[in-house]
């Protein structure tokens, strides 16, 4: 704890600083909670929050962070300040708002004033509260800041990989620095520059020469006044670049009278608002940081509609949960406050009549009650339906299967009328669950999920967060019924049908309601086609894919573990003996001492917080050529990687009764319209290198009979953007047949195409795909290993010869600015809310955002288009073979050697006739073995 005996303590956190710091302290190894959200910044920062509050016990505090567009007086004084900043991180800007919500929640202020930075305001804040009395301690890692230090004023540096926090006063600054005075830091800043800050300084003077400077001259003004005394260059640049110098130092300083109100009352201490940290804590799945502050810990159950799906790796077997709050907000709308009507169906006779009932609607929602979220094998419970708001019929089922599929087959008459429109909320859980009872759907759906994607693809989607969206209302908490997720939890097949009754018939009830609200934008023309004609088809498509499942050679997997454990002991024995010892390979510490130390590869050898070497792989490949001892290493991670990553796993999630893997595609996942694949994450196999390329070989037919052919759009991006633009060289260029990016380099370097070099091609194609993801000239440059000034002659060369690219993506943004989206041929939108922000960076991210969607999503309503044709083409041809797998552009298929001929043609008409474009959509297909050789 902090010594000083000062009865009024202010604590004043740079947020953005710390929130950069506390992200980046998980980059090895980052948060990532069920939805896939990456909240390392917010679980640092509010870690971080605690520690001070409890540790420090300030008296007063508050959290200040920029405001969006930064400094106006530096930008005015200096266009370029900041220019070069790095955007920020998208899993920083996505946690910057929960973490305000975890600030107020601990009933801290935040501080932002427009047009000034945090250091203003933290330099501003603390000179007034100097003058009250207090002692003030500015919580930043920013040099900066150290001008600022007074005798009641500190900067309070946060302790790394355990260590203490570091505090400086007056005495430690003017040591740090080498001066006599705190001042003095703003002329050695001046005189250095700051490169993050793109402050450019004096040429030539660096952090050295600029504290020797000051000590002599005292300030930058008395060097100036005494450049005779210097020589050479020195004496040159000073004289040269004063008046640069002088704009330096003023960039530098830090303004102490921002218009900022200082209310001692607003800044006390004072008890957090444990509703408010339940919420927020939930919604981030930060389990027990909840017992640190109200005593509690979060639990993430598992609700009702747990068989939503969710991305999270390739073996994300719990990433199917959605936080939810299990205690109802008392505004809400429940069963109590409504008292519906919910019937329990137990007779023959009472289900007779309810058929009758039934099969007189225009629309009827249902859900289904299991005893497991694997819809493959799932037992039925009971299944609910709803035909009108707040009314809703339950049918229990026997646990006996052929007595529960009695009970459903009464039912196939709704199930599969033509005229009723079937209602439900994730509809291929449904599908695949009434499949086992020899049920499939017929006539129009509507998925409530689906929908609410389409409306808004980055929102929630679960039925509970709708409900309360919706309609303000809360539904029963799967809790209530089995208790919370956990060894100890029950299943809904232990439970009597009396006690199922109100949730399940709850559950068909309220996505009856919400249908109601979503529709109305689903009619709407851009969404129509959309959801129709795409992604309810669609549902269906993937229902059979994922019944089908692909098949495993198992022994072709162990065969290959064995040959990787073959490999992993000659590389063992190789890099021990290059070492000249024995240690742990796997040990970042020892292997850090044994490259660093004894091999001496680097004399700049980096170190992580904790004080050990960094032997990441981005490292050890910039010090590939240094030694023979670093490609065996880095081979030697490759494969212990894949080895445990894929080879030994994926043996054990074959299905126990048809010996296949059944991944999950999801329809609601990703932004711009792609689908996402889970247990496993089959779009994750390695494709880059030729040993991560064996896994695919293990990927086989499902008899001797049968063979794998694999279909993949042809630069489909390219095509997408060439269509967009109405680029005339390179529609021209993908009409004549002609190799794109040998195409595009004959344009940019002004040659004939058959003189292009494999260089040239390789830059054409690193530009040609940099384009679409707003590649900068530095981008390109690391890219290709060349100068920026080489990067950006090519990109200047690249848009001369497409100009009308280059108009396309200007005319994107403007319209994203105008309309606050984008749309891809299929009219499916991105939101961009960050197109108008004054903050540069994240302007930046929603103008490249505005470029990429269009063409990502136009590729994914394409191959969705085509999924949907070609099923529909072999369901009518009655065909032995089956569509098994999609990843990305590719779709694989499983197809009887007698079939294969009509099959090639079959997929090629279907796929490239999905859309009718100015450039041709072209297929490679080809059939094989196993999935590899069918590449």
């Amino acid at each position: 704890m902090l010594t000083s005996n000062a009865p009024k303590k202010l604590f004043l956190l740079d947020a953005y600083a710390l929130i950069y710091r506390a992200y980046f302290a998980f980059a090895k190894n980052p948060r990532v909670n069920s939805k896939g959200e990456n909240t390392s910044a917010a679980f640092g920062f509010t870690n971080l929050l605690i520690d001070v509050l409890k540790t420090e016990q300030p008296t007063h505090i508050a959290v200040v962070f920029d405001p969006p567009g930064g400094s106006t007086q530096r930008q005015e004084e200096f266009e370029a300040y900041k220019a070069q900043r790095e955007e920020m991180p998208e899993d920083i800007r996505s946690m910057i708002h929960p973490i305000k919500q975890i600030v107020r929640a601990f009933n801290i202020p935040i501080l932002e004033v427009a047009g000034f930075e945090a250091d203003d305001v933290i330099g501003t804040v603390a000179k007034l509260a100097e003058s009250k009395g207090f002692v003030t301690y500015m919580m930043t890692p920013d040099k900066d800041y150290a001008q600022l230090v007074s005798p009641q004023t500190f900067i309070y540096k946060p302790g790394r990989g355990g260590n203490p926090p570091e505090i400086l006063g007056i005495k430690e600054v003017c040591e740090k620095f080498e001066v006599q005075d705190t001042l003095q830091v703003i002329d050695i800043l001046g005189l250095w520059g700051d490169a993050s800050d793109n402050i450019p300084g004096i040429p030539g003077i660096g952090e050295k020469t600029a504290k020797v400077l000051v000590a002599k001259y005292g300030s930058m003004e008395g060097l100036f006044a005494n450049v005779h005394e210097l020589k050479g260059k020195q004496k040159e640049n000073v004289e040269n670049f004063q008046q640069q110098g002088l704009m330096s130092k003023s960039l530098a300083t830090i303004i102490r009278d921002v218009p900022v109100e200082f209310d001692e009352q607003d800044l006390q201490v004072c008890p957090v608002n444990a509703d408010a940290i339940r919420d927020i804590f939930t919604e981030l799945e930060f389990r027990t940081l909840a017992k640190r502050i109200i005593g509690e810990e979060i639990v993430v159950t598992q609700t009702n509609v747990s068989k939503e799906e969710a991305q999270l790796d390739l073996f994300g077997v719990q990433s199917m949960l959605e936080p939810q709050s299990a205690t109802p907000t008392s505004s809400y709308k429940t069963i109590v406050t409504e008292k519906p009507s919910y019937h329990l169906i137990t007779s023959p006779e009472e289900r007779k009549e309810l058929l009758e009932l039934l099969l007189v609607k225009s629309e009827v929602c249902f859900d289904t009650e299991t005893n497991s979220i694997d819809a493959l094998h799932a037992n039925l419970v009971g299944f609910s339906f709803s035909y009108k708001a707040r009314e809703a019929f339950y049918i229990a089922v026997p646990s006996n299967f052929e007595q529960a599929k009695a009970i459903v087959q009464e039912f196939a008459p709704i199930f599969e009328d033509l005229s009723i429109e079937k209602i439900a909320h994730n509809i291929k859980y449904d599908l695949k669950v009434l499949h086992r009872y020899g049920i499939e759907l017929k006539g129009p759906l509507f998925d409530t999920m689906i929908a609410q994607y389409l409306i808004n693809p980055e929102a929630k989607q679960s039925m509970d967060f709708l409900a309360t969206y919706y309609l303000n209302y809360q539904p029963i908490s799967i809790e209530e019924l089995i208790g919370k997720k956990g060894k100890g939890q029950g299943n809904m097949a232990d439970l009597a049908p009396e006690q199922i009754k109100d949730y399940a018939c709850e559950d068909a009830d309220i996505t009856f309601q919400l249908k109601k609200f979503l529709e109305p934008e689903i009619e709407k023309p851009h969404l129509h086609h959309l959801f129709y004609d795409v992604e309810m088809p669609l549902a269906k498509v993937l229902k059979e894919i994922e019944q089908e499942g692909i098949a495993i050679d198992v022994n072709a997997l162990q065969a290959f573990s064995l040959e990787l454990d073959a490999r992993l002991i000659e590389l063992d024995n190789e890099i021990k003996t290059l070492a000249g010892q024995d240690f742990n390979i796997d040990s970042p510490r020892q292997l850090g001492e044994v490259l660093f130390e004894k091999l001496q590869i680097s004399s700049k050898a980096k170190k992580t917080k904790t004080g050990q070497y960094a032997t990441s792989e981005d490292i050890l490949q910039k010090h590939e050529h240094d030694h023979p001892i670093i490609g065996h290493i880095l081979e030697y991670r490759q494969l212990r990687k894949l080895k445990s990553t894929y080879v030994d796993p994926l043996p054990a999630l074959c299905d126990p009764i048809d010996g296949r893997i059944h991944s999950s595609f999801m329809q609601t996942v990703t932004a711009t319209g792609r689908l996402s694949s889970n247990n496993p994450n089959l779009q994750n196999i390695p494709v880059r290198s030729a040993k991560g390329r064996e896994i695919r070989r293990a990927f086989v037919p499902r008899a001797a009979d049968f063979q794998l052919m694999a279909v993949d759009y042809s630069q489909i991006e390219l095509r997408i953007i060439a269509a967009l633009s109405g680029d005339a060289n390179m529609i021209a260029a993908f009409k004549s047949g002609h190799d794109i990016h040998a195409a595009t380099a004959a344009k940019v370097f002004h040659i004939p195409i058959e003189q292009v070099t494999r260089d040239q091609r390789s830059a054409a194609k690193a530009v040609n795909f940099g384009i679409i993801y707003g590649q900068s000239a530095f981008g390109l440059a690391q890219n290709l290993q060349i100068s920026r000034t080489e990067a950006k002659q090519i990109i200047d060369a690249y848009f001369e010869q497409y100009s009308t690219i280059k108009t396309y993506m200007d005319k994107v943004i403007a319209q994203a600015r105008e309309l606050g989206y984008v749309e891809t041929i299929l009219k499916r939108r991105r939101y961009l809310p960050d197109i108008h922000s004054a903050n540069a960076v994240v302007r930046g991210f929603a103008e490249r955002n505005a470029i990429n969607a269009p063409i990502q999503g136009s590729a994914a309503d394409i191959i969705k288009l085509a999924m949907v044709a070609v099923q529909k083409a072999m369901n009518k041809e009655k065909l032995r073979s089956r569509m098994i797998l999609q990843v990305h552009d590719e779709l694989v298929f499983d197809v009887h050697q007698e079939e294969l001929s009509q099959m090639q043609q079959l997929v090629r008409t279907a796929m490239e006739g999905a859309v009718q474009l100015e450039v041709p959509m072209e297929v490679e297909m080809k059939a094989a073995s196993n999935w590899l050789e069918a590449h």
